[in-house]
């Protein structure tokens, strides 16, 4: 996987991208990461990136001369044929670990992260392939909905997790919350680890496991399960829980 990323500040990634499993990754030679200042494709005697919005208004709009030529820059440099050119915006789609599956079957990822007011609309008719908005808020700039991108997608890549059922397991891959997780000692100032991780019977445990996470999804997301197929047990299930509460 090949990540650009086109920003006016690249030292916000430095920390991000040099530690943990990130690091890692690139270290594996999984990952490829090209943090590139679009600052530097302005033709722009100043370098400017941006300028007041036609029509009036407040605030300022990315031009998009150094946007349309750093991501030719980019591509021009690399062979890959599954790419997506993503714009980190607050009117995209909302993110979802759904998303993050769809994009780790890419070879390159292209992000562009904005600042001001907003971007010129050619940039967004004629570059973008996807709009990403990691939630209903608004941040200063694109650089961290790139990087939890980043973070999501890596994570499922294959080589990348030391254990490759974690990916697997994590909330939401499944389309349920993850169940809970216990580790020593077995009893803590009274509080004692379920019986049936003790237990050994590995058909028991995982019962448990996927009977907890359908009770935590009903519990904290239950539209999560408006959106899943569920089985004729799992709804047996439910029905006990909403009988018990």
């Amino acid at each position: 996987m090949r990540y650009d990323i086109l920003t006016l500040f690249p030292e916000m990634f430095t920390g991000v991208l040099g530690h943990s499993i990130l690091k890692r990754a690139e270290e594996k030679k999984i990952v490829n990461y090209n943090v590139v200042d679009f600052r530097t494709f302005s033709k722009d005697k100043h370098q400017r990136v941006d300028d007041y919005p036609y029509g009036g208004g407040g605030g300022m709009v990315l031009t998009p001369q150094p946007v349309f030529d750093a991501i030719e820059e980019v591509t021009k440099q690399s062979r890959c044929e599954k790419r997506r050119i993503i714009l980190l915006c607050p009117q995209g789609e909302r993110y979802s670990q759904k998303k993050a599956e769809e994009l780790a079957q890419c070879d390159q990822l292209i992000f562009i992260c904005g600042h001001y007011e907003g971007y010129d609309e050619r940039i967004r008719e004629h570059l973008v392939t996807d709009e990403i908005s990691i939630g209903d808020y608004v941040l200063t700039g694109g650089e961290l909905g790139a990087m939890v991108i980043i973070d999501s997608v890596t994570r499922l890549l294959t080589g990348v997790l030391g254990n490759e059922t974690s990916a697997i397991t994590d909330s939401f891959s499944s389309g349920l919350l993850e169940y809970p997780h216990y580790t020593r000692p077995v009893d803590f100032r009274g509080l004692k680890v379920p019986d049936v991780l003790l237990s050994g019977h590995h058909e028991n445990i995982e019962q448990w496991r996927h009977e907890q996470a359908l009770k935590r999804t009903y519990e904290r997301r239950p539209d999560l399960l408006n959106e899943r197929n569920l089985s004729e047990k799992e709804r047996d299930w439910l029905q006990s829980m909403k009988k018990d509460k």
